[in-house]
């Protein structure tokens, strides 16, 4: 189904159907490119879009060739445009792979820029520091060391990505990169050949930029990456994978301070200190006593939730006392650092850090008031206090108004129900376009969704161990290839106690390995099963028949304790809105399509998807999350997973029809 009304668009002097068409030049040219009418609506959608400066929702299913679809149309317009993406990866991905070859198929004579945020890039100086300090690494870390230093001898562009026998993980990477904070700007030595200011001026230079949504948006709400020259002059703004947008939205329009943070600015302190006389003995002791009360404010924060309101800090005895003592200790460093800021760049520097943390921290625990919502998380060796806007709607809206550009919006999973109302409403999106093209992929013959039966409420004890038990069956049909997708990290680990000793194919399990590595070696496999959380519900690439079968163990609601979450669906209930329905439900059915869409990823694949929450069935609100999946057929038995397995190697000789149940047949 196509919905909207650009099916009769004025056709553009580059007209979209001839491009796109089967007898178009991308037809001609590109070996693997197949015509989708889907394709050339959106790409019409697109174009209107950005000649006339709108706002569009676009929904484009798996298989709809969304990326092409703004790219021509982005390419063609002559306007500068700038294409975020959810992830680096997909960046890379749009960048090297996609956007060459759409430039090449219209023979585009256009400058291309690939963008990331600082820390992506190699940091000449701080090699060099690290070099001279002469620290004693590890085995391991020394070979690392000598790597990067080899490398930054030949690279041109300076990104990590670059030099994977440099794991992204590696405690290296800080200390080789730079951050807003310590970055000496103009005044570093190696500034003529810094890799952020040639990418930087690379841009400025472009007509499409390519950046991620997390440098778009620190840029955008923070200003901190230096960016901000080249956004005023874009005429759109494509944002893929922007079912990511709400909750990113709402980290960067957050104040936070860390622990990390305070401490970082205390050893930068201590080693701006080398060389410049009279500075330690200045310094030393209030530096030592920061580091101190950060240390007795995380252990006075321990005893409490991972995660909670601020509230919870103040009732609890000692914080209070500990807060009081940080903001005075950092604003007698602040000071103290303001008498040396003339001695160094690097003091300058620090006093500047110093200034901007005295001023988030004040306005955190003195609370800003009714708009924010204020917040802790701590984890084993830090802490992060926030403020957070409870309404994320009025900055996004000012935020896109500023720019007077185009914004277009789109992913395989923004709607609920075919309903935008949700994402729309987050974003302060007021009576935008929306454009909803269902997948190409025939899922009623690729695909089967099945429901086991007797499931107990998936918050008993033994719930986990039921859905093992009545999965088994499913991966004994499937031969193993199959994704695990939990709602918690307890369920996982205890899923994977389970089937350890249990199943005859290779078991990865999410924190064992990188991600990267665990999905080349489940790919590898041919029958492996993989258990994963939260990251591995979304951008998870595995086609072919190593992904046959997708297990959802649960309704993925947030949890309850986010304190921003709780803040939020208080002020919908204020204001009349049911916040279950308006908003835990619409979220966790886009969270849902997310999971659900990593089964079919090609007109070839096909499988079976299990879903193990009984209240799709016996809750009312289970229809919203049913009728938001393709349209594939539904069971409760068991015999029909067995059957669709059965006549797989029936599939290759006849068409595959299969008599399953009509889908409808046992919804509540």
């Amino acid at each position: 189904m196509i919905d909207g009304d650009f099916s009769d668009s004025d056709s553009a002097p580059d007209d979209i159907e001839s491009l796109l068409g089967a007898e178009g030049p991308f037809a001609r040219e590109l070996p693997n490119f197949a015509p989708r009418e889907a394709q050339q609506t959106m790409a019409r959608a697109v174009q209107q879009a950005i000649g006339d400066r709108d706002t569009l929702i676009a929904e484009a299913g798996t298989g709809t060739g969304k990326t092409y679809a703004y790219l021509v149309p982005a390419l063609l317009s002559g306007e500068r445009v700038i294409i975020s993406t959810g992830t680096k990866a997909l960046q890379d991905q749009l960048y090297f792979r996609d956007l060459p070859k759409v430039r090449s198929v219209l023979g585009a004579k256009l400058k291309t820029a690939l963008l990331k945020g600082r820390a992506n890039y190699l940091c000449l100086y701080r090699l060099d520091q690290t070099v001279r300090e002469g620290a004693t690494f590890e085995r391991a870390q020394a070979a690392q060391l000598a790597t990067i230093r080899a490398w930054s001898a030949r690279t041109r562009r300076g990104d990590r990505m670059e030099l994977a026998e440099v794991p992204e993980e590696s405690p290296l990477w800080p200390r080789v990169t730079s951050t807003p904070e310590n970055c000496l700007g103009v005044e570093c030595p190696f500034f003529d050949d810094c890799h952020v200011v040639k990418a930087r001026r690379e841009a400025l230079e472009a007509d499409v930029v390519v950046v991620n949504h997390h440098l778009l948006f620190a840029d955008l709400a923070l200003k901190q990456e230096g960016f901000g020259e080249i956004l005023p002059g874009a005429a759109a703004f494509i944002l893929d994978e922007a079912h990511q947008i709400p909750e990113l939205a709402g980290q960067f329009f957050s104040q936070s301070i860390s622990a990390r943070q305070l401490t970082e600015l205390a050893q930068d302190a201590l080693t701006e200190c080398s060389g410049i006389t009279g500075a330690i003995g200045l310094l030393l002791e209030p530096v030592e006593a920061l580091q101190d009360a950060v240390r007795r404010l995380r252990l006075a924060i321990d005893a409490l939730p991972q995660r909670g309101a601020f509230e919870q800090l103040e009732d609890r005895a000692g914080v209070s006392e500990a807060l009081h003592d940080l903001r005075e200790l950092l604003a007698t460093l602040s000071e103290l650092l303001a008498s040396q800021a003339e001695r160094s760049r690097g003091f300058s520097n620090l006093h500047e850090r110093a200034l901007l943390f005295t001023e988030r921290l004040d306005r955190i625990v003195e609370g800003p008031g009714d708009r924010d919502v204020r917040w802790y998380e701590h984890y084993p060796r830090g802490f992060v206090l926030y403020a957070t806007p409870l309404d994320l709607a009025a900055p996004m809206r000012g935020l896109r108004e500023r720019t007077q550009a185009a914004w277009i919006h789109t992913s395989a999973t923004l709607s609920v129900a075919g309903n935008f109302d949700h994402f729309a409403r987050q974003l302060g999106l007021d009576e935008p376009r929306t454009l909803s093209l269902d997948s190409p992929f025939d899922y009623a013959r690729q695909a089967l969704c099945y429901l086991p039966p007797a499931l107990p409420d998936p918050n008993a004890r033994d719930y986990t161990d039921k859905v093992i038990e009545a999965v088994l069956p499913v991966l004994h049909a499937s031969h193993g290839r199959a994704f695990l997708l939990f709602t918690s990290h307890r369920a996982l680990r205890r899923a994977a106690e389970l089937l350890r000793d249990v199943v005859p194919w290779p078991l990865f399990v999410q924190g064992t390995a990188p991600r990267p590595r665990l999905l080349e070696e489940f790919r590898a496999s041919g029958h492996g099963v993989l258990l994963g959380a939260a990251s591995f519900w979304e951008g998870v690439d595995v086609v072919g028949e190593a992904l046959s079968v997708v297990v959802i163990d649960k309704l993925p609601f947030a949890a309850p304790d986010d304190p921003v979450l709780m803040a939020r669906l208080a002020a919908l209930e204020q204001s009349g809105i049911n916040p279950f329905m308006g908003w835990q439900v619409p979220t966790a059915v886009i969270a849902l399509k997310q999971g659900a869409g990593r089964l079919i990823r090609d007109v070839h694949d096909r499988g079976v998807l299990v879903l193990c929450d009984p209240r799709l069935t016996s809750k009312g609100y289970g229809r919203l999350f049913l009728a938001s999946l393709p349209p594939m057929p539904r069971t409760r038995e068991l015999a029909d997973v067995q059957a669709f397995f059965g006549s797989e190697a029936a599939v290759a000789v006849d068409s595959g029809e299969r008599d399953f149940p009509d889908r409808d047949s046992f919804e509540p």
